[in-house]
């Protein structure tokens, strides 16, 4: 595994109306600000300012309890997010007297359901709420009233552009970037490809495939030939893809999709009878093991949003923010992971299946919980496990 690096310079910047000073970005090594928060590699809507969670206090001593407005639950990543949350997460909290309970709603990509879902964990007396993968925007006013209740929000796996959220991901923007760079090498700088992206209008998606046409567009002999919604699941994607191919005959070179849709463009190819259609492939174990079987599908693989590690992480942060710890910046973005394949064959073996709809987790160290890395980002840091009021 290797961490992705980046460079470039990145600028001050300032929250509300005030003056740039010695707070936010410039606390942190100016080596990671430079790696992670370079301007000309980042989605320009991404919130990098400081945080009103700085001086942040809960208003009640834990055991706290949480609310997961959850947008969405119907593909592997969300279920393997889940899974873990379930599992891991919360049993580790309650055991250290820390959280009370976790209630968790579903809105089914309807931002009116969400918001009204959000108003009522309020109302019932959440004291922190944390939501994925959301609408950039159409939650900001919901975000602001949990705010002025005492009651903070976290997003993971995309952000939401309110200065009263708190969120963690990678740099979306520079991960798809690298995608498509890798994916106009592979293809020797010329071909037709086919980019598969994510939910539309998700901050995560329309980052990672802004940065996937820039990438591909270093090439000048690429041509994306087509763009559709996979919605991040595998059988969208699958069934968008084979209508794509049925209507589309000419040569197709490569497909750059995104996570956790791959497994069913895997199969649409498969099913179409095409060949030599070199395929990005993300996270899914199942579309690893592909890889694992045929090592010409790619030449590399890019993990960037293991979801046990995601909701970990952000969970880590939300804990910190309640404990009083006070986050410096808006947004805390860790690096993308790069697989190679001996990495896959490392972790699976050579009759590993690929249907499983398991996911490659890196390993809550190597996403951002380092007590060396995260600490990083609070004013006061401090183990949150060992925390007592």
């Amino acid at each position: 595994m290797k961490l992705l690096k980046t460079i470039g310079l990145a600028a001050i910047v300032t929250f509300g109306a005030q003056a740039a000073y010695a707070a936010g970005l410039d606390e942190l090594p100016p080596d990671l600000v430079k790696r992670l928060y370079d301007k000309s590699m980042l989605d320009p809507a991404q919130p990098i300012g400081v945080t009103p969670y700085r001086d942040f206090k809960a208003k009640r001593p834990p055991p706290w309890t949480i609310g997961y407005a959850s947008s969405y639950a119907g593909n592997t990543w969300r279920a393997n997010a889940m899974d873990h949350l379930l599992k891991n997460v919360i049993p580790k909290w309650k055991a250290l007297g820390l959280v009370k309970d976790v209630i968790i709603t579903q809105s089914n990509l309807n931002d009116s359901t969400q918001i009204q879902q959000m108003r009522q964990l309020v109302d019932q007396g959440a004291d922190a709420i944390f939501v994925c993968c959301s609408n950039p925007t159409a939650l900001n006013q919901t975000v602001k009233y949990a705010f002025d209740k005492g009651v903070p929000t976290f997003s993971f796996t995309g952000y939401l552009t309110s200065p009263y959220s708190v969120n963690s991901s990678v740099n979306y923007q520079f991960a798809g970037y690298t995608i498509g760079k890798a994916m106009a090498t592979e293809l020797n700088g010329k071909g037709n490809v086919l980019v598969v992206e994510g939910i539309p209008g998700t901050s995560a998606s329309d980052s990672q495939d802004r940065g996937v046409k820039a990438g591909l567009a270093t090439a000048p002999g690429i041509k994306v030939v087509g763009s559709i919604a996979g919605q991040w699941t595998d059988q969208v994607a699958q069934g968008e893809v084979q209508k794509w191919l049925a209507t589309h005959p000419a040569q197709l070179d490569g497909i750059v999709v995104q996570s956790a849709a791959e497994m069913g463009v895997l199969r649409a190819i498969a099913q179409s009878g095409r060949k030599n259609v070199k395929i990005a492939v993300g996270g899914e174990l199942g579309a690893l093991c592909s890889w694992r079987k045929d090592p010409g599908l790619i030449s590399a693989a890019y993990q960037v949003w293991p979801p046990g590690d995601e909701i970990e992480l952000s969970f880590d942060i939300m804990m910190r923010t309640l404990e009083g710890q006070g986050p410096k910046v808006q947004s805390i973005l860790v690096d993308p992971i790069m697989l190679s394949i001996d990495d896959v064959k490392a972790k699976l073996p050579e009759n590993c299946d690929p249907q499983t709809s398991s996911w490659w987790e890196v390993g809550p160290a190597k996403w951002g919980q380092d007590p060396a890395y995260l600490n990083q980002f609070f004013a006061h840091p401090a183990d949150p496990a060992a925390y007592k009021p």
